[in-house]
């Protein structure tokens, strides 16, 4: 029997159930709750860092965003909120389309 203990997507207790299986869960306080999500974010980043190519990439990218939209609201925030952080701050550093990559700075 497979142990996980971690965060899942709100529907894949249907899933396990809809396959024939049984299967233990429990509701995480806001704490935990935080906490779980910040280590999905992790464990979907490193699959992002393995994906082979440019489908399995999009599709932990698309995982990623799922967390950060989680972890708005975690902060008391939606997705707007964090766009308009986003693009404030590029409007101030940029971004990084112009593939800048900084060597050194040198104190005069």
């Amino acid at each position: 029997m497979p142990v996980y203990n971690k965060l899942v997507r709100d529907k894949i207790p249907k899933i396990i159930e809809a396959a024939g299986k049984t299967f233990t869960t429990r509701t995480l306080d806001e704490g935990g709750y935080r906490r779980e999500l910040r280590q999905k974010a992790f464990e979907e980043l490193e699959e992002y860092m393995n994906a082979k190519d440019d489908a399995a990439a999009l599709e932990e990218l698309a995982d990623l965003l799922e967390i950060v939209h989680a972890l708005a609201e975690c902060h008391g925030a939606d997705i707007e909120k964090v766009e308009a952080i986003r693009a404030e701050k590029a409007e101030k550093r940029g971004g990084f389309r112009e593939k800048i990559f900084l060597i050194e700075v040198h104190d005069e």
